[in-house]
């Protein structure tokens, strides 16, 4: 399925995007010294697998990306993970660090 627009625009002018990860998977973008992923669906099952991809870059910083409605839940989804994650919005006007 191809990507909203909304999608392509929360992962920004990354030089980089669709990396392939371990396990048939893909991150969504690394650009510079960041690793992004954008999480749209709202569920605590997408976040997680979101987190896991994420978990998988281990010299980057990890930013992800969710809509403000849902800013909160993936807060607490990345502080039971006990990970070091920067969670945005979508239009990176507010930014959270767990």
């Amino acid at each position: 399925m191809p990507e909203s627009r909304g999608h392509k625009g929360g992962k920004g002018r990354a030089k980089r995007t669709e990396v392939p990860i371990p396990g048939k998977r893909r991150l969504d973008t690394i650009s510079g010294p960041f690793a992004i992923e954008v999480e749209r669906a709202g569920t605590p099952q997408k976040i997680n697998q979101a987190l896991s991809r994420l978990k998988t870059q281990t010299n980057k910083k990890k930013i992800l990306r969710v809509p403000q409605n849902d800013m909160d839940m993936a807060i607490e989804q990345v502080r039971e993970k006990n990970m070091h994650v920067i969670v945005t919005n979508l239009v990176e006007t507010r930014r959270r660090k767990p």
